[in-house]
Formats: C-alpha cells, sequence, structure tokens
C-alpha cells in the first residue's frame, strides 16, 4: 500500500473507533480482516499511525484545529511517524488515497499553531475533566508526565530465572535500566513494528516472557523467599504469579486467584510453559480458598482500576475512561483490600498495587484501608526499592516516603502504585 491508502485506512479505523467505541485492538483486527490484500508491514504501519493518533488526540486536535478521522490520522502520519508535508502528495488517481490536502492544513501541519498556548491538559493529553487530579498528583510535572504517558513504549521481557540467566537470551534487546531480570527492546520509529518474541524459541521454551519492567519491578519488590507462602488475589494472566515464581527459586507455595475465571485461563499454559510447579490456579467458585485465611506470608493484590498506567499501550482507554469508571473501580479496590487482608497472616505482609497514578486510587485506598483495619502498618516501599535496585538509577515518585508511584516520566515503565503493610495482629 502506499502511504496514502495507509494514512485512509487509519482514518476508516479511527472512525470505527469514534462512532462504534470499538477497542483500537478489535478495530484494527476488523479492518485487516476485510481488507486481506493488506500486508503485514501495512498493518503495523497503520496501526502505528491509529495508536499515535489516540496517544495524542487532545493536542493532535488543537495542531489540526480539527478533531475528525482524517485530521487525526494525518497528524498521527506527520507528527508521530514522521512523514513530511511533502511527501503528502496524494495521488488522485489511486482510490485508495484520501482527497488532496487543503492549503488550510497544509498551514496547519507547518505549525501555524502553536501547542504551547493550548490548555496544560490538551499540551498533556489528558482528559479534560481528569485533569485537576492528574495535576494534583504531579504539580508542576504533571504535563511532563501526561506527555511520557502518551509515548510509544518499549517491548519489554522477564527473564524466567528457573531456566535462564539474563546472558544466556540470544536477542537484540538491551538490558532493563532497573530491573536485573529484564531485556527491552526499544520504542519503535516510524512505521517500524518490534521483533515478534513470541515466536522465538527462548520464548517456547518459558525462558522469556513478555512483561514491563514497572510489573517486574512490582513482583521484586514483594521480596518473596523460598518456602513463602504467597496468594496473588487478582492474579489475572498470572504474570506477577510466574515472577514470585521465578523469585522465590520455585519453592513455596503460590496460590494464583481472580475473581473473573476467564482471566485466570492463560495461567495454566504459561506456568507450564516456565515450569512454575509450585503455582496453583484456584478459580470462582474457589471453594479451597477459605481454608487460606489468615495463613500467607505474602499477598499480592493487584487491584482492578482505570488502568491509566497503561495508556502508552492502550491509548483509546483514556479517552472512554469516565467518572463513573473510576468511582466503581474506588469501590472494587475497597472489597479487594478488605477481603485479600484477611489471608494474611500475623507477621506477614500486604502488597497493593495497582496499573494507575491516581492518588484517588492508590495513597487514599491505602489510609483509607488503614483506618478502618487494625492490626496493619504501612513499611516503607522506598528502602526496599534502593535495596533491591541501588541508589543511583531512575527513582519512583512518592508523596509520603513511604508508598512508590511508578511513571513513564520518572522510572521509564508503564505507571504502577506500590504500597506495603505489615500484620501485626
Amino acid at each position: 500500500m502506499r502511504l496514502g491508502g495507509r494514512i485512509a485506512a487509519a482514518e476508516e479505523v479511527l472512525l470505527d473507533i469514534g462512532t462504534r467505541r470499538t477497542p483500537v485492538a478489535l478495530a484494527l483486527r476488523d479492518w485487516a480482516k476485510s481488507h486481506r490484500f493488506a500486508g503485514s508491514k501495512d498493518r503495523a504501519a497503520i496501526g502505528n499511525i491509529v495508536y499515535d493518533a489516540l496517544r495524542h488526540r487532545s493536542s493532535f486536535a488543537y495542531r489540526m484545529d480539527d478533531d475528525s478521522p482524517r485530521a487525526l490520522a494525518i497528524a498521527g502520519a506527520v507528527w508521530g511517524c514522521g512523514v513530511s508535508l511533502e511527501q503528502l502528495n496524494f495521488d488522485v488517481e489511486d482510490r485508495h488515497s484520501p482527497s488532496p490536502l487543503t492549503e488550510t492544513e497544509r498551514a496547519l501541519i507547518s505549525g501555524k499553531i502553536d501547542l504551547k498556548d493550548a490548555p496544560d491538559w490538551i499540551q498533556a493529553d489528558v482528559p479534560e475533566w481528569l485533569w485537576p487530579a492528574f495535576e494534583n498528583n504531579f504539580t508542576d510535572e504533571a504535563i511532563a508526565e501526561g506527555q511520557a504517558l502518551a509515548q510509544r513504549p518499549p517491548l519489554d521481557m522477564r527473564v524466567n530465572t528457573l531456566k535462564a540467566q539474563r546472558s544466556d537470551i540470544e536477542t537484540e534487546a538491551v538490558p532493563t535500566p532497573l530491573s536485573p531480570i529484564g531485556l527491552r527492546h526499544p520504542p519503535v520509529d516510524g512505521f517500524g513494528r518490534h521483533p515478534d518474541v513470541q515466536s522465538t524459541a527462548d520464548y517456547q521454551r518459558g525462558k522469556i516472557e513478555i512483561q514491563d519492567e514497572g510489573s517486574q519491578l512490582v513482583s521484586l519488590l514483594c521480596a518473596a523467599q523460598p518456602g513463602d507462602k504467597v496468594l496473588d488475589y487478582c492474579a489475572g494472566g498470572g504474570g506477577k504469579s510466574l515472577a514470585l515464581a521465578g523469585d522465590m527459586g520455585n519453592r513455596g507455595e503460590i496460590y494464583a486467584y481472580d475473581i473473573d475465571k476467564r482471566r485466570l485461563a492463560p495461567t495454566w499454559q504459561r506456568s507450564d510453559r516456565a515450569g512454575a510447579s509450585i503455582i496453583e490456579v484456584i478459580a470462582p467458585p474457589a471453594e479451597t480458598l477459605p481454608a487460606l485465611k489468615g495463613s500467607m506470608d505474602r499477598v499480592l493484590i493487584d487491584a482492578p482500576c482505570t488502568g491509566l498506567g497503561t495508556w502508552r499501550r492502550k491509548p483509546d482507554a483514556k479517552w472512554r475512561l469516565t467518572e463513573n469508571a473510576l468511582e466503581r473501580r474506588r469501590k472494587e479496590q475497597v472489597t479487594v483490600l478488605d477481603q485479600g487482608s484477611e489471608f494474611v497472616k500475623v507477621g506477614g505482609f500486604l502488597f497493593y498495587v495497582t496499573c494507575s497514578m491516581l492518588a484517588e486510587e492508590n495513597e487514599a485506598q491505602v489510609y483509607a484501608f488503614l483506618e478502618r483495619t487494625k492490626g496493619f502498618s504501612l513499611l516503607s516501599a522506598g528502602e526496599v526499592f534502593e535495596e533491591r535496585f541501588g541508589v543511583d538509577g531512575p527513582k519512583p515518585w512518592s508523596e509520603d516516603g513511604l508508598t512508590l508511584t511508578m511513571t513513564p516520566g520518572s522510572t521509564g515503565t508503564d505507571g504502577f502504585f506500590f504500597a506495603v503493610m505489615e500484620r501485626s495482629q
């Protein structure tokens, strides 16, 4: 496909997302199914345009003085993928190309509108209704943090230390800055694409897993020891359970539970491939789960949240997020904290994690839990962070000196919040 065809396809996908509220991955998949002539490079290029347009939807619309799918697709090609104005001379004879640029569009692409004059939330590409809470969290760095959330993400991998060391992996990826067991392919440029890691022998043999460095750090911060009994209370697909098994040397017990058994489904196959034999999957109705109450050395609650910290990878989610959805997630967080804490034994540890960067879902939930629950005290996660990852590298945010918030701007990871509490009675 020519450039014009790729931009027109991106416009079509963006229209589908806007009118039917289709998740971006499904919209791209549906487009590809109905346009089988498009090759893999074409699909990757179209995907890059669409994802960049969504990551920067507010700022691109401001610079184009237009929020239509056409304007966003053109902006995604120019400011996301690096296409020059000269390359946008579409072939009028090509039925797959968009109509030629107007003089107004040419002027806007040339920089007629300065983004520095835009409201802060537009510069940051954060939804307007959410901006006060986001700004409250990051104050003077809020715009920079929002812009970091709108950049392309790297492709991170975790080395499964049950089967390999980082030096054993045959890859062009580089070591991650903080995680001692991570490898990273940097963000792609232009119309590029990351390598298909899942088709490699190392992946098929269980030596590596795809996992953002922030998620790796969270798992390592749990400091699970060989012989521990651990409950991963909101286990999802089991990524953190697998990482904990590696940290424990496959000695001990890990129980992976999630209220949605469909999310748990991949965990059996993934743990098999990784050789993580200490993971026991507990799916609803989970008749064996109550017997574990009060007996766990460590309970990890990766709580349901808005997913704000993953906006680099799921940029459509930030424009679908609503105040009602945020409130629902907060209520769910209260529930899982209260329920999950019952499994911690005296002297054990409770870890509260979200992939959000909002205080309402993070610090506020921890302190509210401590107020209503006797016998738990907040420990310093910052000390553990420095012990495990050193003092010279990137540092996460910490409002209280105890809890941690990793962000694309501060640590180069997805956004993750981490707090650790000890049960004393």
